[in-house]
């Protein structure tokens, strides 16, 4: 019997939360700095303002800032990725939601994300529970 509940079930491995994280892609054509819409250890997924056809390999560099115990921490992420999906966006002619896989990164930077990610799911836990 299958338990037709499953599929609402979160499948992904890592964590993500929403955001806006400042972010560089560059492929051999083209550089682009936008905002993720959501980011994990193991990619991101962010509007770009022009089509980049999907396995094209990219070079990636994240800023991940906030506050802990009263100190701004600033950590900048740099590692490679490769555009999973594109689709554009309903709301905007030129414009499209891309996600990124982050298929070469330093396990020191894959803990820098997820450590992030971690940090700021606690922090939204603690503002819900006040």
């Amino acid at each position: 019997m299958v338990d037709h509940g499953e599929s609402s079930k979160e499948r992904r491995r890592h964590p993500r939360i929403k955001g806006n994280i400042p972010v560089k892609i560059c492929g051999e054509e083209f550089d682009a700095v936008t905002e993720t819409k959501n980011l994990s250890r193991s990619g991101a997924f962010c509007r770009v303002n022009k089509y980049i056809d999907p396995m094209t390999k990219l070079k990636i560099q994240l800023l991940l800032s906030y506050k802990r115990s009263g100190k701004t921490i600033t950590k900048k992420v740099s590692c490679e990725g490769v555009i999973v999906r594109v689709e554009q966006r309903p709301d905007e002619q030129k414009g499209y939601n891309t996600a990124i896989y982050f298929n070469d990164i330093s396990e020191k930077d894959a803990n820098a994300i997820a450590d992030y990610v971690h940090f700021m799911i606690n922090k939204e836990d603690d503002q819900v529970e006040e």
